[in-house]
């Protein structure tokens, strides 16, 4: 198992270039099945995640070709099978997009139980204590369920549209109905859609492939089938979601850098959070530029009283950023509550936090109150997921001397290269085996 190894206090400058958003690269891996064309994709983010999905289509029968390290073409001319391999399976969620995919070519999908974070009871395992609004979705589309000990069988005589309510705005769920909705027979109406800008990357990719939909970015999407879908070529946005990271890590750090082709568009309320935390950013065309400070004071609210920071469904503040936006707090003069109340075991690793030097309270699994600034001490830890090890290592690279971070896997599924980008920007930072 690889580990960072951080001497902190440094402060980040220069420039730095976000990666591939891996949330769009993902769905659109799957969606590149859709068609016997060739699909290819640039920018994609060199990251685990996307080479599981890779593999994924390529055991699946699909012609899997790198033609730079960013950019790869998908041709699913002849899918082979229609099981996913297990053991990848496993490893990431989004596997599940391939039902759709499946049920089109193959009339059958046969899922085994899909990975990612453990972050909270998410709908679609621990033996379906629920049908999955996933598979709820493809149920109303047409497809079979069968729930057997090892994963799920879907099977189908031909998808069909139909008027689909999710019973929560899922962003995998809103991208499966999305798949199946495009080749299905008729009409399907989606209400209580996700409207995350993956998501309507993915609607724009569709139409691109000749699919007709009607809504994207708004919470109820109208797709009409069409019979075939033509390959395309498409080029990955940055990563909205490591921009919000980066922002918090430089500010941590108290220093100055621009981050390029940030997609502005997409930060709106990633930069109001980060303000009522102290941090100044600014827009310069794409780009964006956080501003050097060197002391932070949370924004109190109306009346002087502690803020509370809490995401919400898109356009709200990215749940995947609470565990930054927690850390940044350590950093900021004040009180300020973190509600995170999307997942019930996201703020576990708080407590690394705290052994570091952090003054907190884990008040419930939702909700952790941060007295801030603290001065954070060098310790070894273990990254436990995507963005919590993405927090944890600002928290070493502010802090005063040394850190071990074990398990650096988990955050190499979401960020690219990291400790390579970080050290270009002046971070202390040595991966070891």
């Amino acid at each position: 198992m690889a580990r960072f190894v951080v001497e902190g206090g440094t402060p980040l400058h220069g420039e730095i270039t976000p990666a591939g958003n891996k949330n769009e690269a993902l769905p659109l891996i799957a969606a590149s099945l859709l068609t016997d064309d060739p699909v290819t994709l640039h920018n994609l983010p060199r990251i685990r995640d996307v080479r599981n999905m890779l593999e994924i289509a390529s055991a699946l029968g699909a012609n899997v070709e790198d033609l730079d390290p960013h950019t790869t073409r998908i041709t699913a001319k002849d899918l082979r099978s229609d099981e996913l391999p297990a053991a990848l399976a496993r490893e990431i969620r989004p596997s599940l997009l391939f039902a759709a995919p499946l049920l089109h070519r193959r009339k059958r999908a046969r899922l085994g139980q899909p990975g990612g974070d453990i972050i909270g009871r998410r709908r679609a395992d621990s033996h379906f204590l629920a049908l999955g609004t996933h598979f709820l979705a493809l149920q109303q589309l047409g497809a079979d369920l069968e729930v057997a000990r090892d994963g799920y069988v879907l099977t189908t005589a031909g998808l069909r549209g139909a008027e689909v309510i999710l019973d929560e705005a899922s962003v995998t769920a809103t991208e499966n109905a999305l798949l199946a909705a495009v080749l299905a027979t008729g009409r399907t109406v989606l209400h209580n859609a996700a409207s995350e800008p993956h998501v309507q990357q993915l609607g724009m990719a569709l139409m691109k492939m000749g699919a007709r939909i009607v809504g994207i970015g708004t919470n109820t999407i109208t797709i009409d089938g069409v019979e075939r879908l033509k390959g395309i070529d498409h080029t990955i946005l940055s990563d909205h979601m490591e921009v919000g990271s980066l922002i918090a890590l430089i500010a941590m750090t108290k220093g100055s850098a621009t981050i390029k082709a940030a997609v502005p568009q997409h930060l709106r309320m990633t930069r109001l959070v980060f303000k009522r935390l102290g941090v100044e950013t600014e827009i310069s065309g794409q780009d964006l530029v956080v501003k050097g400070k060197e002391h932070y004071v949370v924004e109190e609210d109306i009346g002087g009283k502690i803020p509370t920071i809490k995401p919400g469904i898109w356009p709200g503040f990215p749940t995947d950023l609470s565990s930054v936006a927690t850390a940044m707090a350590t950093q900021a003069q004040g009180t300020v509550l973190i509600h995170e109340w999307m997942f019930d075991g996201r703020m576990f690793w708080v407590d690394t936090l705290e052994r570091m030097g952090a003054r907190l309270v884990l008040a419930d699994p939702h909700r952790v109150v941060v007295v801030g600034p603290s001065q954070l001490y060098g310790t070894e830890l273990r990254s436990p997921d995507i963005r919590a090890g993405m927090a944890l290592l600002g928290a070493t690279l502010c802090a005063k001397g040394r850190s071990v971070i074990n398990n650096v896997e988990q955050i190499d599924r979401g960020y690219e290269e990291l400790d390579t980008r970080l050290r270009a920007l002046g971070a202390r930072i040595e991966r070891a085996a």
